[in-house]
């Protein structure tokens, strides 16, 4: 399980992104980067971290699912998603 702070700050990122981003698309489209410039750091969307939704883990992320590697594969075995199941040949 990732820290609770790594997950926190995540949250606080994706409030800011979304706070800003028509103002973010309006000085694009105007092409005022000074203005852009001014706008705090986490409001951009390149500071975003896909993070697993259960866990918080950052590596192994699955973007169809959401979830990372480790928790997908609980999952699989489990029967908990729907038409995965585990491989054998």
């Amino acid at each position: 399980m990732a820290k609770k702070s790594w997950i926190a700050r995540q949250k606080k990122r994706e409030r800011l992104v979304a706070k800003f981003a028509k103002r973010r698309a309006q000085l694009r489209a105007e092409g005022d980067y000074q203005g852009l410039q001014r706008l705090p750091r986490n409001a951009s969307p390149s500071r975003l971290r896909n993070r697993c939704q259960m866990t918080g883990r950052a590596r192994g992320y699955i973007r169809a699912y959401g979830i990372s590697r480790i928790v997908f594969r609980d999952m699989a075995r489990a029967g908990k998603i729907p038409g995965i199941r585990k491989a054998s040949w």
